[in-house]
């Protein structure tokens, strides 16, 4: 029998066991799937907006994979600084694939950005994703406005969350205590802002016009800064999503008709057509406008971000114009990309935030080393969308299987939970996980909402604790 490590168990990590136990060139296959936390999906839980019901729904498939006879989902087990290393691990498994994602965000690089009020957009999402590691999270919510930085749809997804009426959001998993600071928000105006212009935004079409669905929100676009757009004229030679989404905001631009409103102000001038005034909140989506500093003190925190105007160059970039504008916000949250770490023990190329590697395989010294292999993020950077780490994994799955006859060779202990728990680890076990789901039912019954979820470490364990009695 091959045993198998997948460190990590979000999509890219579960794929891979799919696709190991699927097969049959390579007969009895066992998997055992790692993680640090105690729950497994990774970003599918942890990622994606509590309002995504039907991308979360995913879960469902993922749990088919972990719940396949030959697959062991071992939660709480930690690998890297302070864990298990790459040998350890080798003495357990015949091969151990990473899929450890892209773990930190890229910085701005801008004065200011580490003023109190000033966060990465990822910390925003895994508080109110409840995840364990954000329990102690605050953010400034009695901000009157919120910038967020970047045209992704992360940006999309936390101007969203910013905007939508706490009673919407109760009727998802939202951890209750993110749901009740949301509910006590006074964020009035929500800034959404990128360097580059709408047609090389990097949101998809249906987050977009989501914005404009939310009911107590209205959505401003400057017709000017669509006008900038080499684009903007004659869409027709973009991408089909780019096109959708220059029209989805020429629709807005026209809505507004053509106001504008001083810079900082917070949404069209009186009396504008597209003025809604009996919206509680507005979200303000705005282009070529380079950050160049988060404006504030360290006693009173953030005050705002001063922008610099850019215009196209002829190359598909940007160039500033040494025109200026501040948008005052007391909130700002930094989406611009996330970046890959390096694994102790494992190769790591900074300039591309990766694991070296040739179809999955790790390369130290320029040659493959037995029995590593990546996939995800940290094999390929931060690209794609869910579905693009199923082919990704595959390849690494068949990279890994093309190798079996000789990674099957070395003797391995018998029982490699038991190494674990003697190496120091307190592995969750599947029956774990349904504990803890089983108590965030109930904390959703007692709360008179759906399922919510355990927001911290402690109560994670506990519930997972009762799982395995």
């Amino acid at each position: 029998m091959l045993r198998v490590a997948v460190i990590g168990s979000g999509p890219s990590g579960v794929y891979t066991a799919q696709a190991l136990v699927g097969q049959e060139a390579v007969p009895d296959v066992e998997v055992y799937v790692l993680d640090r936390l105690p729950c497994p999906y990774g970003l599918v839980r942890y990622g994606v907006a509590p309002d995504h019901e039907k991308i979360k729904s995913l879960q469902h498939n993922l749990r088919t994979v972990l719940e396949h006879p030959r697959v062991h989902f071992l939660g709480n087990v930690d690998v890297g600084a302070g864990g298990l290393d790459p040998r350890q691990l080798r003495r357990l498994f015949h091969a151990v694939v990473y899929c450890v994602g892209a773990a930190t965000d890229r910085h701005l690089g801008v004065p200011g950005e580490d003023l109190p009020g000033s966060h990465s957009a990822t910390n925003f999402v895994s508080w109110y994703s409840a995840h364990p590691d954000a329990a102690g999270g605050r953010f400034p919510l009695a901000a009157r406005s919120a910038v967020v930085i970047g045209v992704g749809n992360v940006a999309v997804d936390v101007a969203r969350i910013l905007a939508r009426g706490a009673d919407e959001l109760a009727r998802t998993d939202v951890p209750q205590g993110a749901l009740g600071a949301l509910a006590e928000s006074r964020v009035e105006d929500v800034w959404m802002v990128g360097r580059r212009g709408p047609s090389q935004a990097k949101f998809t079409t249906k987050e977009l016009r989501e914005l404009g669905t939310l009911p107590g929100a209205e959505v401003v676009v400057r017709p000017g800064e669509l006008e900038l757009d080499p684009a903007y004229g004659d869409s027709a030679g973009l991408p089909a999503v780019n096109r959708r989404n220059v029209e989805v905001l020429r629709g807005w631009a026209g809505q507004t008709g053509g106001a504008e409103g001083p810079a900082g102000t917070g949404g069209a001038a009186d009396g504008a057509p597209g003025a809604a005034h009996a919206k509680h909140r507005r979200i303000h989506l705005r282009f070529f406008l380079r950050p160049v500093e988060i404006i504030g003190d360290p006693d009173a925190g953030v005050r705002g971000v001063r922008f610099e105007r850019t215009v196209p160059d002829g190359s598909g970039g940007v160039t500033g114009t040494g025109q200026y504008e501040e948008i005052a916000a007391q909130l700002v949250l930094r989406s611009v990309g996330y970046k890959g770490t390096p694994q102790p023990g494992l190769p790591f190329d900074a300039a591309t935030g990766t694991v070296p590697h040739v179809e999955g395989r790790v390369l130290r010294d320029g040659a493959p080393s037995p029995g590593e292999y990546v996939a995800g993020w940290i094999k390929r950077g931060p690209t794609g969308v869910i579905g693009t780490n199923r082919p990704c994994a595959k390849q690494t799955a068949t990279a890994l299987l093309a190798d079996a006859e000789a990674l099957a060779r070395v003797p391995l202990p018998d029982d490699p939970v038991a190494e674990l728990r003697r190496a120091g680890q307190r592995p969750v076990r599947w029956p774990g996980w349904l504990g803890i789901e089983a108590a965030e039912a109930a904390l959703g019954r007692e709360l008179g909402r759906a399922t919510v979820k355990i927001a911290d470490w402690p109560g994670l364990l506990v519930a997972a604790a009762d799982g395995e009695r």
